[in-house]
């Protein structure tokens, strides 16, 4: 057998038994399995998709989306707080997508997660002022918050975090609503 045939085969095998350790295949159909499977691949082409638009590190940092009556928040923090470098590229990086989002310029996400993302279609057709976007700079990073009367909008924003959860899969996490808000 040639090296590069065994180096492949090591590799198939290591990969296979790290997913093969986090999932649980024993509660799990075929159906499920599969879509588990689907769902790894997409998060991963989504990540490295997402190197090309995102001037920070997806595995250094976390996104964090909380929905409201009124649209939402968008959250981008550095897992640790004290590296500098990474909170100045996601505030950096923030600033920069607020100014293209208010434009109607959703290219960014459509590049990372593709033209048929929920959401986005409606997000796109946007005109200017029905969705206003603030920025706002927190611990280890800042926050876009999003909010519009339009109730259709609103709806798109939470198809629009909803897919972002997914296709960030461990770098992701839903936030904390004010439920006096829903």
């Amino acid at each position: 057998m040639s090296p590069i045939a065994i180096t492949l085969g090591l590799i198939a095998a290591v990969s296979g038994n790290a997913y093969a350790q986090t999932v649980d295949h024993t509660k799990m159909n075929h159906a499920a399995h599969m879509a588990a499977m689907a769902d790894a691949q997409r998060q991963a082409a989504v990540s490295q998709r997402g190197e090309e638009v995102m001037p920070f590190s997806l595995a250094a940092t976390t996104h964090i989306f909380t929905k409201s009556a009124e649209g939402g928040t968008q959250q981008v923090v550095a897992k640790d707080s004290a590296n500098i470098e990474q909170v100045r590229l996601v505030r950096e990086h923030l600033q920069e997508i607020r100014k293209q989002f208010l434009k109607g310029d959703f290219s960014g996400p459509s590049r990372i997660h593709g033209d048929d993302m929920p959401g986005l279609a409606d997000l796109k057709a946007t005109t200017p002022g029905q969705i206003t976007i603030d920025y706002k700079e927190i611990e280890g990073g800042a926050e876009l918050i999003y909010k519009t009367s339009n109730s259709l909008l609103v709806t798109a924003l939470h198809q629009w975090f909803d897919a972002q959860l997914s296709d960030h899969g461990k770098d992701a996490m839903e936030g904390h609503t004010n439920h006096g808000d829903m």
